[in-house]
């Protein structure tokens, strides 16, 4: 069997810069990587005639993400709020040590925080709640002591 690993998850955006600003400045992501393409092969890959794109990759834990912004022929916008029953990734998911603050700062930072999902299990101090991306993606915040 051949030998597999993760390589990274790619998220369409409309606008690259408020999005690069999003997941660094916000989330803590650090720039690693970045490309442009266009044509072949990259149209064949993605199933687009004549693309244009750029990607820009960002990692934070181990984890890389791609930001990918289609100049050719632009993206398109699925509903939003995103059901998080849709078939196919629903989110990403972050750990918080102080939900209440790490909202906080978000919330300053002009974040949309979809506090109608903010939940507490008073037990275990676990809490959550979810977050949009510039365009809709949605973030979850935990706050929990294990793993």
């Amino acid at each position: 069997m051949s030998q597999l690993r993760f390589s990274h998850i790619g998220i369409c955006v409309s606008d690259w810069e408020r999005s690069l600003c999003f997941y660094r400045d916000r989330l803590g992501f650090r720039r690693v990587a970045e490309l442009a393409r266009e044509g072949e092969p990259s149209s064949t890959l993605l199933r687009i005639d004549d693309v244009a794109f750029r990607a820009i990759y960002l990692e934070r834990d181990g984890v890389r993400i791609e930001l990918l912004h289609f100049e050719r022929p632009g993206h398109m916008r699925a509903p939003t709020p995103r059901p998080i029953n849709q078939l196919g990734l629903t989110h990403l998911s972050l750990r918080v040590d102080d939900l209440d603050s790490f909202a906080a700062e978000l919330a300053e930072a002009g974040v949309e925080l979809l506090t109608a999902t903010r939940v507490e299990a008073p037990a275990s101090g676990a809490k959550a709640m979810f977050a949009s991306d510039p365009d809709g993606t949605l973030i979850e915040l935990v706050q929990s002591h294990g793993d």
